[in-house]
């Protein structure tokens, strides 16, 4: 298997392609930007692209987008010490054939890239819950610590109806109050 790495720390690619090669795997070329992935993958053509979710310029969500837009037909794969939902669901909305943890031992990431490869593992689709528009005011709002009066108020709404929009977001978040329901939201990826 021929493989390109892409990371912004050299010594984390360095140690990745020394490990990768320890467990008979091919990289035939590195990358320290989305840019120069976007490049070295096109030229090389490896069987997979394994790229790090931050990066400064092009991160790797845009990266793996940009490589499906362009044609590249080989494995993309997010290797990432984030975890969140939010960032599964936008990894497999640019195409990506896999999100896996930076911790995975080198027999343990060789195992699922062949496994990925031969279609026995994929990336689906996380389940998140779509909030409205106004949904989305709301948390944002309660975030900010305002009580259902202020959030009223600075939407122009009633009491009521914000209570209303705080029950159907609980509900959407599994939540049983305001301190789950913020909790949850950031862990999905709703606020920062």
């Amino acid at each position: 298997m021929r493989l390109l790495v892409a990371d912004d720390h050299p010594l984390f690619r360095l140690g990745l392609k020394a490990a990768l090669e320890a467990e008979g795997l091919e990289v035939v070329a590195e990358a320290g930007t989305g840019e120069e992935a976007l490049v070295q993958a096109l030229e090389k053509a490896p069987d997979a692209v394994l790229l790090d979710l931050r990066m400064p310029g092009m991160d790797g969500l845009t990266c793996a987008r940009r490589l499906r837009e362009m044609g590249y037909r080989g494995l993309v794969i997010l290797l990432t010490t984030y975890q969140e939902p939010a960032l599964l669901l936008e990894a497999y909305k640019a195409g990506a054939d896999a999100y896996l943890s930076k911790e995975l031992s080198a027999p343990e990431l060789k195992r699922r890239l062949l496994r990925i490869r031969q279609g026995e593992e994929r990336l689906t689709a996380p389940d998140i819950p779509a909030l409205t528009p106004r949904e989305e005011e709301v948390l944002r709002l309660l975030a900010e610590g305002l009580s259902t009066k202020e959030i009223a108020r600075a939407l122009r709404l009633s009491p009521e109806t914000v209570r209303s929009h705080l029950e159907s977001l609980y509900a959407k978040l599994e939540a049983r109050n305001r301190v789950e329901a913020l909790s949850r939201a950031r862990s999905l990826g709703f606020l920062p």
